[in-house]
């Protein structure tokens, strides 16, 4: 058995380095490629390159939770100086395969910027800190890492950190890969790119290129910013060398015991457990997965009874998402009563409603935040109109948000009888009262009806190109959050003084 467990180690290491070898061949024959384009055009790519280069040395670690093999506190009993351990590690992280990796890639970025006019030099200097900032940046990672969080990483806080790369990288990524260049730079990321530049994710790189171009006072103060940026990171990785070895150790032992899932990764609270064990149910009820996952194909299906009807597709194609966003808010408006009698845990311990509303409502979140993430960039790169995305967003979150308000609110004054656990998703049982029967249409009825402004400054918006746009963004996000707060206080308050009733009442359906 060892020997099988240590054998598929090394076919893993093995596969990941040939991947490693390849994306590195590719990314330098790509970076090489920009010695003939533009200048405006490889100052592009190389500036935004070096920004994202620089954030997933600082973030990759903590992402994926990779172990630390070059961990100060491993070497605190060779009695090294505290003071000479920071650079030493840093020196040391310089031989291994990512930093090789890294260095072959700043090699040929100093062709490409001798190629584009940099005296050789200042290219070199460009590279040479580059390396060192990314290398801290990755040390940096590291540490953080080991002091926030647990050494034996979940696979459920894998996939929150996974939730969080594909909400911001998927919608850049869709937004890059819409636009039309035919050479040029167009003028959303220009500006982009001047900004980033003049950033510490951007300054050394831009330093470089702001010398081919000419830009005497652009180039000292992206030199200055890239310095000072270099002085911040070595002061940021001496500090937590400084804290790893002259603090104790957390106790992570007694929070990362297996077994326990959602209930390790979440607060040790009444929000925590509620929230963790709506996540199991969520996960593993069929039941559940039933409802979100009809939830985007009834989104999409709206396109095509529009169509028929002789609707232009720009405008039907705006249509999924607010639709996707009701429904995702309107799911849980019967949460209660998919409890069946486990509904008793949250009565018979006390806990408070606010903590039960808020704690239910985080499945839903996790699944229609990165799902209406990428339906968005997706929809404004099929119609082609970037200029919608606040709106968008506005008005997404003004429906998902107000859902979940009234949501809150119906799941505890009118639950009705659902199907048990086990049994089919679409078969209902028979109901003794038809009260129940009306929290469905209120739901969705009240969602739209406080929605009435923002999808009104959103055809508005649609009509005027972008006039109505911040005003479309920010009346949808405060009527959504303003609906979500009073719908939570409001419902718990009724959770407060109805815990009997709900009990009485999954006892009997």
């Amino acid at each position: 058995m060892l020997g099988a467990l240590r054998g598929e180690r090394a076919v893993r290491t093995v596969v990941g380095l040939i991947v490693l070898i390849a994306a590195t061949i590719a990314v330098c024959i790509a970076l090489l490629s920009l010695a003939d384009a533009p200048l405006p055009v490889a100052r592009t790519v190389i500036v935004l390159g070096g920004a994202a280069a620089l954030l997933g040395f600082l973030f990759g670690p903590i992402i994926t939770g990779t172990t630390d093999q070059l961990d100060p506190r491993r070497f605190a009993v060779f009695g090294v100086d505290v003071r000479h351990m920071p650079w030493m590690l840093a020196i040391a992280a310089l031989v291994s395969v990512p930093s090789f990796a890294l260095i072959a890639v700043s090699a040929c970025l100093a062709i490409v910027l001798i190629e584009l006019g940099t005296p050789w030099p200042v290219s070199v200097l460009v590279c040479i800190l580059g390396v060192l900032a990314s290398v801290i940046a990755a040390r940096i990672g590291m540490a953080t890492s080991a002091l926030l969080l647990p050494e034996r990483r979940s696979r459920e806080l894998t996939a929150l950190f996974a939730l969080v790369v594909v909400v911001v990288a998927f919608p850049v990524a869709i937004f890059f890969g819409s636009l039309e260049w035919d050479g040029q730079v167009p003028a959303v990321v220009a500006g982009m790119t001047s900004a980033i530049e003049f950033t510490p994710l951007g300054a050394i790189a831009g330093f470089g290129l702001t010398i081919a171009d000419g830009d005497t006072s652009a180039a000292t103060v992206t030199a200055i910013i890239g310095a000072l940026t270099l002085i911040a990171l070595c002061g940021w990785w001496t500090w937590l060398v400084r804290r790893l070895l002259t603090s104790t150790d957390r106790p992570v032992t007694s929070r990362e015991r297996p077994g326990l899932g959602w209930f390790a990764v979440l607060p040790s609270n009444a929000f925590g457990a509620i929230a963790a064990r709506s996540l199991v149910y969520w996960l593993r009820d069929r039941r559940y997965i039933v409802n979100f996952v009809i939830v985007p194909i009834a989104g999409i299906l709206t396109v095509f009874p529009l169509l028929v009807a002789g609707v232009p597709l720009y405008v039907a194609a705006l249509v999924p998402v607010p639709v996707m966003a009701l429904f995702f808010g309107w799911l849980p408006h019967n949460d209660v009563a998919y409890d069946s009698t486990a509904l008793w845990v949250h009565v018979a311990s006390g806990v408070r409603g606010i903590s039960d509303r808020f704690g239910r409502l985080v499945p839903i979140s996790l699944v229609a935040i990165p799902v209406l993430a990428v339906a968005i960039p997706l929809t404004l790169a099929l119609v082609e109109s970037w200029y919608l995305l606040m709106p968008m967003i506005g008005l997404a979150a003004c429906l998902f948000l107000s859902g979940l308000g009234f949501s809150s609110i119906l799941s505890v004054t009118s639950p009705y009888g659902v199907s048990r656990p086990g049994d089919s998703p679409f078969q209902q049982p028979q109901r003794s009262a038809s009260r129940g029967g009306y929290a469905p249409a209120i739901t969705f009825i009240a969602a739209i009806a406080v929605s009435v402004p923002t999808i009104w400054l959103f055809i508005m918006t649609v009509i005027t190109d972008d006039a109505y746009n911040p005003a479309t963004f920010w009346v949808g996000i405060a009527t959504g959050i303003v609906v979500l707060v009073v719908g939570v206080i409001i419902g718990g308050r009724v959770y407060d003084r109805g815990g009997e009733r709900l009990m009485e009442f999954v006892e009997t359906v």
